[in-house]
């Protein structure tokens, strides 16, 4: 299939699409009724049913909740053009003409080296048009996590990071200590905000290695989950529930499913 013909295919695809949600919006009963604040909820379960997906490099599932996710965005497009704030082809072209705009190295006569360049041409150019913050872009409802790399990724590109991964571990020894001090203080408010510092710390220290922190932990906690479950069937096994074992019990059933499932 030659070029032409695929891009035939899929605006026909993406046509059909908007024809079909324009129909549900007028004959189903359900569809007529959503909202864009209806809808959000939803939107925010679509895009963790993705990243599950992901996580499993479930590529059957990653198509299907891509196509989940692009029904929302004609859903909100539509419900916009019957508000008369926007259509979909305003979102398609402001997005095409957002991405020339901001990739100059392409589209112009702007030199760059590496991705690091490209990434503060890219904030350079966010505050010319308007932006007063290199961090305003970072959504205020992010997961913590998540939201603690994207302010340090944008942080950097300002120049304000630390030079090696080095520095950045004494850093996070440093804010080790003083959680200690504050647990020593018995101060719940001050517990708190150095735990705080800790876990940015070593969501820092995670970039410097360059690990996903968000992905890291979220491999930890499906492996604590299997494990766990699995502790649970061997306890089962023998007629005795988690919750009539004394820890120590636990803890050796625990090391056997970890060397079960270590390869």
């Amino acid at each position: 299939m030659n070029t032409d013909t695929k891009n035939a295919q899929l605006a026909s695809s993406f046509l059909g699409l908007n024809a079909i949600m324009k129909e549900l919006r007028e004959k189903c009963p359900w569809d007529r009724k959503q909202t864009i604040h209806t809808l959000r909820s939803m939107t925010v379960e679509e895009t963790y049913e993705l990243t599950d997906a992901i996580m499993e490099d479930n590529w059957q599932g990653i198509r299907e909740e891509l196509g989940d996710l692009v029904l929302h965005i004609v859903f909100y497009a539509t419900i916009a053009e019957e508000q008369g704030q926007f259509t979909l082809d305003d979102v398609l072209r402001g997005i095409s003409d957002k991405l020339v705009k901001r990739h100059p190295h392409i589209y112009g006569d702007v030199k760059v080296q590496n991705e690091e360049d490209v990434k503060r041409n890219w904030e350079k150019i966010k505050l010319a048009e308007g932006k007063k913050s290199v961090l305003e872009g970072v959504p205020v409802s992010l997961p913590a996590v998540v939201k603690a790399i994207r302010i340090q990724e944008k942080a950097r590109q300002t120049g304000f990071e630390w030079k090696n991964p080095e520095d950045v571990w004494e850093k996070v020894k440093e804010e080790m200590a003083e959680l200690q001090e504050a647990v020593a203080l018995q101060s719940p408010e001050k517990m708190e905000d150095e735990m705080g510092d800790v876990l940015f710390s070593l969501v820092n220290y995670a970039r410097f290695l360059q690990v996903d922190a968000e992905t890291a932990l979220e491999r930890t906690n499906r492996k604590f989950m299997t494990r766990f479950r699995k502790m649970e069937e061997m306890a089962a096994a023998i007629g005795r529930p988690l919750t009539d074992m004394s820890l120590e019990e636990m803890d050796a059933i625990w090391n056997e499913v970890k060397k079960m499932q270590t390869p």
